[in-house]
């Protein structure tokens, strides 16, 4: 029967995540640290959204760190949680590297996500669910 291992929840600014991508020194570097391929693309596809699309991503990065009680450590990398959205259908997220062998380890089978933002918010929820 599954049950709930964990829970999580992170909120932050848009403006803090906009400066961060845009500072000219450190924007790459953390745009590729934190961000998947797919992420990226997706953000930027948003037109003037992007930044709050770059938000809820990080909030739903942090939000799934603190559902595995891990935080950012050697077990768990920003880029190797990702959150996937299929046209049409809810955002998800999609674990991989260290992240994927942590999760696996604590028997984690599913990650339930929800993300929201406004013009100048992003807050994500995540609940990490186990099957035993």
């Amino acid at each position: 029967m599954p049950h709930i291992a964990g829970t999580g929840i992170d909120l932050i600014e848009v403006d803090r995540v906009k400066q961060a991508l845009e500072r000219s020194a450190t924007g790459a570097r953390f745009r590729a640290r934190v961000y998947t391929p797919g992420e990226i693309a997706y953000c930027e596809s948003r037109g003037r959204a992007r930044y709050q699309s770059y938000a809820a991503r990080f909030a739903a990065k942090e939000a799934t760190m603190k559902a595995l009680g891990a935080g950012w450590n050697r077990n768990v990398g920003w880029s190797e949680i990702e959150v996937h959205r299929e046209r049409g259908r809810a955002p998800t997220i999609r674990l991989s590297g260290k992240a994927a062998e942590f999760s696996a380890r604590l028997g984690i089978a599913r990650f339930h996500l929800s993300i929201t933002h406004t013009a100048t918010s992003a807050i994500a929820h995540v609940i990490a669910e186990r099957d035993d």
